[in-house]
């Protein structure tokens, strides 16, 4: 193994990359416009369709309503709320969405928006209506309203920001780093691999007098540039995105929301990097191997898929509630990370489980690493048709 063979292959497939338009989008235009798109895009979108079917007023039935006429009376005095006339098949017109919600009990479609929001509205109506009645009723025979509340109860959060922050973004932010080290090292490793075999130049580049360890670990680092490159870039554009949105939502949110995401724990975010970095060799190594195996690049990319789900569920199942780091979880890969991760972005720093997370981490990307190069000598794999 030649360090100086080593950084004139890395070179070379580095420039050639760069030259490549498809991984300037992959590594650099997708990661860096992707998160502002669905923080503001995606994010307008939803607050606009939410704040059209609150705003907009419900059609309600009412059973039987002669039996109550004064409820009744009060319900059409109501201005958020339009009633129309009774009907047998009230449960089919709310399934229908012709009528939002009907009153015998509070009828709705459960999981449908605006029958939701009308459900909500009566039954804030009605709460409303029978407190003015119990007040009523007392102070027609001279009882004070106290009596209906002995105590009061009181609800303060003692989590400092960092943590509000953590819990509000962890998520999030676990997502885009170890999603974004993936997808952003994948193309890079099949077109240096799968690629180089359609293009008909992997026997070129064996026949230069360059050992075989020296070409694979050359192609390996560029593919790891270009996974922590794009996490980076993510993380940045994130960065940015918040600073963004702290200005634009400064006069429309409360300012403790605000103050939230400004206290970000960066020393748990570089610590969460530093774990992020057996993780993108692992991805790396991965991909290669991926990629070596296939005999095209849309063979390559059929074999990406059930990774990307592989990689997607411990993600996902790190952020479920009740599931905490403790010593059996902290051998699994990724999801080892991922609940290490969000231990960092709350400033709790377990050194026992972070020595031993990244050990581990460290042993399956090498695992990894040591197949590829022994991959990339079997001829039978390289020329494989």
């Amino acid at each position: 193994m030649k360090p100086h063979a080593i950084g004139l292959v890395y070179g070379k497939e580095l420039r050639d990359s760069l030259r490549d338009r498809r991984t300037i989008i992959s590594m650099i235009v997708v990661p860096v416009l992707a998160i502002p798109l669905l923080m503001f895009g995606v994010g307008m979108l939803m607050f606009k369709i939410v704040t059209k079917a609150r705003e907009e007023v419900p059609r309600i039935m009412v059973i039987g309503g002669e039996n109550s006429p004064k409820v009744l009376a009060a319900l059409h005095q109501a201005n958020n709320v339009q009633i129309v006339p009774a009907t047998g098949n009230f449960t089919n017109q709310i399934v229908e969405k012709r009528v939002n919600a009907v009153v015998i009990e509070i009828y709705e479609y459960e999981g449908e928006m605006k029958s939701g929001f009308a459900a909500e509205r009566l039954n804030a109506f009605f709460q409303n209506l029978k407190n003015a009645t119990v007040h009523e009723r007392l102070e027609s025979r001279k009882i004070p309203v106290a009596v209906l509340e002995p105590f009061t109860i009181k609800r303060q959060n003692v989590a400092p920001p960092t943590k509000v922050a953590a819990s509000m973004l962890g998520g999030m932010l676990l997502y885009i780093i170890i999603i974004q080290s993936l997808t952003g090292a994948m193309y890079p490793a099949l077109d240096l691999t799968a690629g180089e075999k359609e293009r008909g130049t992997m026997e070129t580049i064996l026949c230069c007098p360059v050992a075989r360890i020296d070409l694979v670990l050359g192609k390996f680092l560029m593919v790891l540039t270009a996974s922590v490159g794009t996490v980076v870039l993510a993380l940045l554009s994130l960065t940015a995105t918040l600073h963004i949105a702290k200005r634009v939502l400064a006069h429309s949110v409360p300012q403790a929301a605000l103050q939230n995401f400004s206290s970000i724990d960066f020393a748990g975010v570089a610590g969460v990097l530093l774990m992020l970095i057996p993780v993108a060799v692992m991805f790396s190594a991965l991909l290669l191997m991926i990629g070596l195996f296939s005999k095209s690049f849309r063979e390559a990319q059929s074999y990406c898929g059930p990774l990307i789900m592989i990689v997607v569920v411990p993600t996902v199942v790190a952020m479920l509630p009740g599931v905490d780091l403790n010593a059996s979880r902290a051998l699994i890969p990724l999801l080892n990370v991922s609940l290490v991760c969000k231990e960092l972005m709350s400033g709790i720093w377990h050194w026992n489980y972070i020595l031993l997370i990244f050990g581990s981490t460290c042993l399956y990307a090498a695992v990894a690493l040591a197949a590829t190069i022994a991959m990339f000598h079997r001829e039978q794999v390289l020329f494989r048709s």
